[in-house]
């Protein structure tokens, strides 16, 4: 192993506090990956929280590897180190089990980067028994896993901590090398996909025409979540100033969303909401206290926290928030978040009739009042979150984000507003799964329009996504087991329109095509608790706003 690398890993291990260090004898040795930096990977909760649930059985032993940072992959690849954990500094095919956690579909090309450094096959049916179990998890996993499909062994659809003690157990039980036996076994547990026990067929038009079951693996794959959220095993472990939240312990409020945007994947796919107690987090928040006064709450509605305003009077703490919803209940809030840089909330569309398209159930007073309180409150930065490209989106939608935006300004001269665009990806179980993505040229026009109308307001910032990188995403949230091709390709670029043209692979297909109700779209073999119908007639709706 090249000895600069496994320096340079050393000196992060110096700064983090928690790193779990245990003896591999005899245990079933994981390690989890997480297909992106370390500083992005440390600051993602789910990660952290995998990793501890791993750690506190008796039986494993879990340890964490990421994918090298631009300015290390090339010399892994010319001194020919593989990708080794972090704590053992073992190369991936020295552990049973290698474990990706996947978050976004953009990190899609990353974990076969990561493969491909770690010297393993890309395609489990060319792995062999010595091969570790390759299997994922993460929220990509639960909406539409078919594009990294080919890849894994297993694939957990849902909450992870919800059947991981389940899948531990069993594979303790048939033990290495008896791949084909283990997965047989594991089939049968609700929320397990087993993607080669599957095939797919496919009409000429490029449509799916049927997904055939094999070896009596179930037709559906029903989503698992876990039911209570004050006992979930998720938490911080390892706080690190080297992380992009630096020395920050997150710690989630609530998972899902109660107010279902129709373009959303959190509030589908997380539903039920759940919350977690006052006297959980509590207990939660005075752990973190002793290790930093910096803790980060996750949530993707906190406004709708019930013990919110308890928790942020809770003294001695520097909170961090993800963003509020323009409300009368998130002004009463405003004032716990004195001394805070930054706010957040999302408007997302800049007129009435838009916000109802997207089922936003916000008006212009509640993002103004909402404003009006931030800056005059003496916080630094307002940041408001928009989406353009979305459905039926004409460009009087587009200049009211330009007039919300001045309007907002005339409010207070203190502070700066930023705003936040990104493109609209239309994301399955969502009901705008079926509508096509916006072409490049308009979206880049709107873009142009917003930053020229707004480029004399003083105190305005304005941000956006970069448009080809949300065609990628679109790619590959839309896309099915061909997509894996591509994937392939960009292993040796990161050019993915190039790469569809090498792997045959038509993107327009999936990402500029309406799709109609009848339509077998790739991720209907998840059972989400979601009817199609339901989705469908919500789509309907929005579309005739």
């Amino acid at each position: 192993m090249n000895r600069r690398l496994i320096e340079k890993v050393d000196t992060i291990l110096s700064k983090e506090k928690g790193t779990i260090f245990k003896d591999p004898g005899g245990k079933i040795n994981i390690c989890l990956v997480y297909p992106d930096a370390y500083h992005i990977g440390m600051s993602n909760l789910g990660f952290q929280g995998i990793y501890s649930f791993l750690n506190r059985r008796d039986d494993v032993v879990c340890e964490r590897a990421f994918l090298p940072d631009e300015r290390d992959i090339g010399e892994y690849i010319r001194t020919e180190t593989s990708i080794f954990s972090y704590e053992s500094k073992r190369s991936l095919n020295r552990f049973d089990i290698v474990a990706f956690s996947i978050s976004f579909e953009n990190d899609y090309p990353n974990i076969l980067k990561a493969l491909n450094i770690a010297k393993i096959p890309f395609s489990s049916s060319e792995r062999n028994e010595y091969h570790p179990l390759l299997i994922a998890g993460g929220v990509c996993c639960f909406f539409n896993p078919e594009p990294i499909a080919p890849i894994f062994d297993i694939i957990f659809v849902g909450e992870a901590e919800d059947s991981l003690n389940e899948f531990i157990d069993k594979y303790k039980v048939k033990g290495k090398g008896q791949k084909g036996e283990i997965k047989r076994e594991l089939s049968n547990i609700e929320g397990i996909y087993v993607p080669e026990f599957y095939q797919v067929a496919y009409n000429n038009d490029g449509t799916i025409a049927e997904r055939i079951s094999l070896n009596n693996a179930p037709k559906k794959i029903k989503r698992r979540y876990i039911k209570d959220l004050s006992v979930s095993p998720v938490t911080t472990t390892i706080t690190t100033p080297e992380a992009e939240f630096s020395d920050m312990y997150l710690i989630e409020a609530m998972r899902g969303c109660p107010w279902k945007c129709r373009f959303c994947l959190v509030g589908h796919i997380y539903s039920p909401p759940r919350k977690k107690d006052l006297t959980a987090i509590t207990t939660e928040i005075n752990r973190a206290k002793e290790i930093t006064s910096k803790i980060g709450l996750i949530g993707p509605s906190l406004t709708d926290y019930a013990h919110i305003k308890d928790v942020l009077s809770i003294e001695d703490v520097d909170f961090s928030i993800t963003s509020l919803r323009a409300s009368e209940k998130s002004v009463e809030l405003v004032a716990l978040l004195k001394g805070h840089k930054s706010v957040s909330i999302a408007p997302e569309a800049g007129t009435e009739r838009m916000r109802r398209v997207v089922n936003k159930k916000i008006t212009e007073k509640d993002i103004l009042d909402t404003s009006s309180l931030i800056l005059n409150a003496g916080i630094e930065n307002l940041r408001l979150y928009f989406i353009i490209g979305l459905p039926s989106e004409t460009q009087e939608d587009v200049s009211g984000i330009v007039e919300l935006v001045k309007k907002a300004r005339r409010l207070s001269n203190r502070g700066n507003i930023i705003l936040s665009i990104s493109t609209f990806v239309p994301k399955p179980f969502t009901p705008f799964q079926w509508h096509a993505m916006e072409p490049l040229d308009s979206i880049k026009e709107k873009l142009k329009f917003i930053k020229k109308a707004l480029k004399d307001e003083k105190g305005v910032k304005v941000f956006h996504d970069v448009p080809k990188y949300a065609y990628m995403q679109g790619l590959f949230s839309m896309g099915d087991r061909r997509v894996f091709n591509v994937l392939k390709a960009m292993v040796k670029t990161d050019d993915y329109k190039a790469a569809c043209s090498e792997a045959g692979v038509d993107m327009d297909y999936y990402i500029f095509r309406e799709k109609n109700f009848d339509e077998i779209l790739p991720w209907d073999f998840i059972d989400t608790g979601i009817s199609k119908e339901k989705l469908w007639n919500e789509y309907i709706e929005a579309m005739s706003v």
